[in-house]
């Protein structure tokens, strides 16, 4: 009879805990409206989910433009703003890395990574590439047609663990095996823009900055979920990202996470 009932209390205790326990739902986005995907259905998730809490991929600057209504196009934020005027009381924050846009053009890795893949687009047309840069920068042209099919469907099929997978294969392809290419080949230490502060920067060194600010930015990103969700326990959070980040906010939270809180799908 006693362990019956130390049994029934161990299992209420867990289900008390579970039931307080941080929620957390990464949703992947496409930032445009589209037919299949658009402010009001991201809002009717919103609404299934009832969140406490809603964070923004903008750094704080960005949030004060979000807020202040003025030019504001993406479906995350037309969706919040709705969810707000029925929610009040919902918190909004931002997590991106701070002044991530400036940090880029300071250190040069805009424009120069739009025109490193441009270049190398440019020289496999004209077919100057080597048989294996060909196949690398195949790779990840492949990789991006699949994305931007399963972009055309419903918002479950890009919020997937097997969509996830081939955004990881897209952007390590990106930031990896283009810049093998780019290491390797002349063309791109041989053209450089000017950084705002007047000096000159290679398309190679610019994209490479690049490669590791992807690294970089998402984690810091996941960083700043972490606090978020340490300074508010027991709410529900649902975090608006780009859908190619999301495999990576992820692996983040669940490598950094100490049993502080419950990683969730909105369609679970």
């Amino acid at each position: 009879m006693r362990y019956t009932i130390a049994i029934f209390l161990l299992m209420l205790t867990h289900l008390c805990f579970s039931q307080n326990k941080t929620e957390i739902y990464v949703i992947g986005n496409i930032h445009d409206s589209v037919p299949n995907y658009h402010p009001k259905i991201l809002f009717d998730i919103l609404d299934r989910i009832k969140p406490d809490i809603i964070l923004h991929e903008v750094d704080a600057n960005g949030m004060k433009e979000y807020e202040s209504g003025v030019g504001i196009t993406g479906n995350e934020i037309k969706a919040s703003n709705t969810y707000l005027k029925n929610h009040p009381k919902t918190l909004r924050f931002p997590f991106d890395f701070e002044g991530r846009n400036q940090y880029r053009k300071d250190k040069g890795m805009v424009p120069t990574d739009n025109l490193s893949v441009k270049l190398i687009d440019s020289l496999y047309k004209v077919k100057q590439l080597t048989a294996s840069e060909m196949k690398l920068y195949e790779n990840f042209t492949n990789a991006t047609k699949e994305l931007m099919k399963i972009a055309e469907l419903s918002p479950e099929n890009f919020n997937s663990a097997a969509t996830d997978k081939i955004g990881e294969r897209r952007q390590n392809a990106q930031y990896s095996d283009l810049l093998t290419i780019i290491k390797e080949r002349p063309e791109f230490a041989n053209r450089f823009v000017v950084k705002p502060n007047g000096e000159k920067i290679s398309y190679r060194d610019g994209f490479k900055l690049m490669s590791g600010f992807w690294d970089l930015r998402n984690q810091t990103m996941a960083k700043n979920i972490y606090k978020i969700a340490e300074t508010y326990p027991g709410k529900k959070i649902v975090v608006l990202t780009g859908f190619l980040h999301r495999y990576y906010i992820l692996r983040e939270l669940r490598r950094i996470n100490t049993n502080q809180y419950m990683v969730k799908e909105f369609y679970d």
